[in-house]
């Protein structure tokens, strides 16, 4: 099958440091080379691919400091680049959220659309309401909630390479926080959790600019004498840091999509303690893999609780649920529907003799 994915511009593809899409657009790219498949991979030109690359701008934005404006002028040329070539594609996979959906109708190729953020902002429903026609994937059933209208083709979770991650030894006394520096995200609350719990919290996160001035409301909290800040980490050493935590911390204060980190974290065999909220409880086996929490005194309890918790059931859970190869496997399931579909809808082939 030839296949274009279709990357977010703002993190290299896999990102350096930080970067969720673009993680998952790198493991899905590689999945689908090693099975065969003739894939291209629209992204910077500073990503690493087995797939052929097309590259839609010199390096990823974030990390060059380019301006919203430009960022979205760049992303338009990316959508208009992939639109005159669709033609040489079985199938375009976007991950640019609303973004294409004018050129995906106008252009009448085959194509999905992943959305990997929250799509309960109100503002957006009038857009997906116009453009009912496009191929929508979600990333858990709980995505979907606010818009079961929508023309949901799949669910498919996120998947891991099953060796990039593996686990190092058991884990050690600290807690860890791995992530962005966020309102949604509540470092506060792990922060809290980790001193009523007697344990050191190590935090390796990135500071967006929009996330800047609640950072520094919240700075003070990461310098307490239990907290260990390391700010952003890249997957070298990701593995250590979350294999050598007794568990990972994920109090949410949002209705999360998914939570790469969750996954990532079971693949270590570190098990999580989540907050209820969003597509937790799709991803975490309460008891098995972690504990669903709906408070911070439950969190302080469910760290008493981890030695119940039998990490090499973390991974074994982990295999089986979360690879990228049954990722991979979701995905071309999906991409051979919609081909399908695609072609019943466009009608036979008319015989030009028959026409004259």
């Amino acid at each position: 099958m030839r296949i274009a994915q279709v990357a977010p511009l703002y993190e290299s593809v896999p990102p350096k440091l930080y970067g969720g899409t673009e993680r998952v657009v790198s493991y899905l790219t590689e999945e689908l080379v090693r099975q065969g498949h003739d894939v291209t991979l629209f992204a910077s030109g500073d990503s690493t691919t087995s797939a052929r690359l097309y590259p839609a701008c010199e390096s990823a934005l974030r990390l060059s400091g380019v301006g919203a404006s430009s960022a979205l002028a760049q992303h338009m040329l990316l959508i208009e680049r992939v639109a005159q070539q669709a033609f040489r594609f079985d199938m375009v996979h976007f991950h640019l959220d609303f973004m294409p959906f004018s050129v995906i109708r106008n252009g009448g190729f085959p194509a999905v659309t992943t959305l990997h953020g929250r799509q309960d902002l109100p503002g957006q429903f009038p857009l997906f309401a116009e453009f009912d026609d496009m191929n929508l994937v979600s990333i858990s059933d709980a995505q979907r909630e606010a818009m079961p209208w929508a023309n949901w083709v799949a669910t498919v979770h996120h998947g891991v390479p099953p060796r990039l991650y593996m686990p190092c030894k058991f884990g050690s006394s600290y807690l860890a926080f791995l992530g962005r520096i966020s309102p949604e995200k509540r470092v506060d609350r792990a922060v809290e959790i980790a001193r009523r719990a007697g344990m050191e919290l190590r935090v390796a996160a990135k500071v967006d600019a929009a996330d800047r001035e609640y950072f520094e409301t919240i700075r003070p909290t990461l310098e307490e004498p239990h907290v260990k800040f390391l700010k952003e980490i890249g997957d070298a050493d990701k593995c250590a840091f979350l294999s050598n935590a007794a568990a990972l911390l994920f109090p949410i204060d949002w209705p999360e999509p998914f939570g790469l980190v969750m996954i990532e974290s079971l693949s270590c065999g570190t098990p999580v303690i989540a907050f209820r909220g969003g597509s937790v409880e799709e991803i975490i086996e309460d008891g098995v893999t972690g504990f669903i929490v709906d408070s911070v005194d439950e969190a302080v309890e469910a760290v008493e609780r981890l030695g119940s918790i039998d990490r090499r059931a973390c991974r074994a859970r982990f295999e089986q649920r979360f690879s990228a190869t049954r990722m991979c496997h979701d995905y071309v399931q999906v991409y051979r529907r919609v081909m399908e579909e695609t072609t019943a809808a466009s009608g036979p082939a008319l015989d030009e003799e028959a026409v004259a």
